[in-house]
């Protein structure tokens, strides 16, 4: 299951996806504010982001934030990983965050087979789709 943290961080990459084009930065505030996030907690989620390379600040009056690269090159696993870790929904199945679970054998465990295939068959979603997918259209509508 997604954290908070985790769908906060998609809506607010998927607000700054629809501006991509525009090149302009945006305010950490307008976007707390189209999206109803708590602007603390959107502070953190954004400066991780950055952080890790998927979104650029620019600092001062015509400063916030905007995409690193373009929305088709992000992909929805590259987020989650960032703001939740693993994906997998054990961390003896994960590939980029693997522990050994706590008083189990991985050789004769009969669990782990089924969660690597659960992990994949999630990750070949996460992984094909971006930002892009998930890009939000609102911003583009104007009423008639």
């Amino acid at each position: 299951m997604l954290s908070q943290k985790a769908k906060y961080a998609l809506q607010a990459l998927a607000y700054l996806a629809a501006s991509y084009q525009d090149e302009t930065p945006v305010l950490i505030s307008t976007i707390a504010q189209e999206k109803r996030i708590p602007l603390k907690f959107l502070e953190a989620i954004l400066v991780e982001l950055r952080n890790h390379d998927v979104l650029i600040s620019t600092r001062g009056r015509y400063g916030g934030y905007r995409l690193a690269e373009p929305p088709k090159k992000i992909t929805l696993a590259r987020v989650i990983r960032i703001v939740d870790g693993p994906i997998a929904l054990l961390n003896c199945v994960s590939l980029n965050f693997y522990t050994p679970c706590e008083n189990c054998n991985e050789e004769t465990c009969c669990i782990n087979t089924v969660m690597q295939e659960a992990r994949d068959a999630i990750l070949k979603v996460l992984e094909k789709r971006t930002l892009h997918d998930i890009m939000d259209r609102t911003k583009k509508l104007s009423p008639q």
